[in-house]
């Protein structure tokens, strides 16, 4: 039986386990560092080393040999595990370090879209606060302001008016809100459309489209508040059709893929697309990602019938040709539960009560930011859990995934209710 180490230890990687174990291959899952969800899953264990400490995931994985390594989130790939990993023969599903700089650097993603004329929206650099605030002036708002490097999701504001524009300017350059991640900024045109995530597998040639889905960045219902890593999730996004499917792949993803590999760049690994479509029909790159999106990550995997480690080593092994992704026809939606005051400061270590004591046929609370303290499942973070389930339209997995969330409680528990709202308006 096949021994599966997982890197990272929030909801996506929950879903990864869990997906893993239910693998036939599988005899075990190590989930490095984990939470109390991967903790409790069956043929899965957590092991304490941090997702970001290369050298102590490597020392591990040299000693325990897995047969297969996923990385999760963003630090350890823009780091250099995944080639780190395969120089010492340990197969690992992730881009190596100067593939993932689509993610690492958006300088580097918006210039690489600029060389291989991949659409996107127009842009200018900057390390200087004076001259970025006067590109804003003669651009006017609204206008998107983006730290160069890795913030958790949160390093993209959006101003709606010049002085927005110039607070954000000063927060990331000169108050460095998000440290040297915000050494160099972008200022891009503002899109207006709807946003959708897409994302593949690739073993560097040939290209796997997984489900397409809806992420909702922003905290508040109706899409207000401050930007989030995400707080929920579905999976299809309607706004994706057969035709619009067939455009993304071919004026997006597979130049993209391509043009990694004209710059002697092997991409290996999940390659995630924000993408924004415009009320005209054009649709262009917000953002890349070099791996899963959390919480897309959820309801994608809730639909996914096929065999996850199968398709992981099928793409490590360059096979990805000719690979069959099996879904369910069925619609997934996930919520996420988080912490009062996140993305802000918030408290950590409240119980959870009325989690599910065992898993539901159609529906699945991932863990992340959690920790189990004995039996006791606890706080660990800002976004806490997502609750996901599976329905024969969106509507109906909103309202079973809502009907989980009621009944999971714990001090301060704070949640969007309007999740799906636009393909819900759309099935109306």
């Amino acid at each position: 039986m096949m021994k599966v180490m997982v890197v990272g230890g929030g909801g996506r990687e929950h879903a990864i386990a869990w997906k893993a174990s239910r693998s036939p291959l599988v005899g075990k899952v190590i989930v490095c560092p984990g939470n109390a969800g991967t903790a409790l899953e069956p043929k899965a264990e957590n092991v304490a080393i941090a997702a970001d400490d290369s050298d102590s995931l490597l020392s591990f994985a040299l000693r325990e040999r897995p047969d297969l390594v996923i990385i999760g989130p963003e630090a350890p790939l823009t780091a250099g595990l995944s080639d780190l990993l395969s120089a010492e023969h340990i197969p690992c599903f992730g881009p190596g370090r100067l593939a993932a700089q689509l993610e690492g650097s958006k300088v580097f993603a918006k210039e690489f879209l600029m060389r291989h004329r991949i659409d996107t929206a127009s842009f200018r650099c900057f390390t200087d606060p004076r001259e970025a605030k006067e590109y804003v002036v003669s651009k006017g708002a609204p206008l998107v302001v983006k730290a160069d490097g890795l913030a958790a999701g949160k390093g993209v504001l959006v101003a709606e008016t010049v002085e927005e524009a110039f607070d954000a300017v000063d927060s990331m350059l000169i108050r460095r809100s998000f440290g040297d991640a915000g050494k160099k900024i972008i200022v891009e045109d503002c899109l207006v459309g709807e946003e959708a995530s897409f994302i593949v597998m690739t073993d560097g040639l040939h290209i796997v489209p997984l489900a397409t889905s809806q992420d909702h960045k922003a905290r508040d219902d109706g899409d207000r508040g401050p930007n989030t890593g995400g707080m929920g999730a579905y999976s299809p996004a309607p706004v994706i059709d057969r035709a619009m499917h067939d455009r993304i792949m071919k004026d997006i993803i597979e130049p993209t893929i391509a043009g990694m590999a004209l710059e002697g760049i092997n991409y290996k690994g999940f390659l995630y697309a924000g993408l924004m479509i415009t009320q005209e029909g054009s649709v262009k790159v917000l953002e890349f990602n070099c791996r899963l999106g959390d919480p897309e990550t959820q309801p994608i995997l809730m639909r996914l019938k096929s065999d996850i480690v199968e398709m992981c080593l099928a793409a490590v092994s360059g096979n990805l040709s000719g690979v069959e992704v099996l879904w369910d026809p069925r619609p997934a939606l996930g919520v996420v539960m988080a912490a009062g005051g996140y993305p802000g400061s918030y408290k950590k270590g409240y119980p959870i009560y009325g989690l599910p004591e065992k898993d539901l046929p159609d529906a699945k609370v991932f863990h992340a930011g959690t920790r189990l303290e004995g039996k006791k499942v606890l706080t660990s973070g800002g976004r806490v859990l997502c609750v996901t389930a599976l329905g024969t339209s969106v509507g109906t997995a909103k309202e079973n995934a809502y009907a989980l969330a009621r009944g999971i409680k714990w001090e301060d528990a704070y949640y969007r209710k309007d999740i799906g709202y636009r393909a819900v308006a759309r099935e109306k």
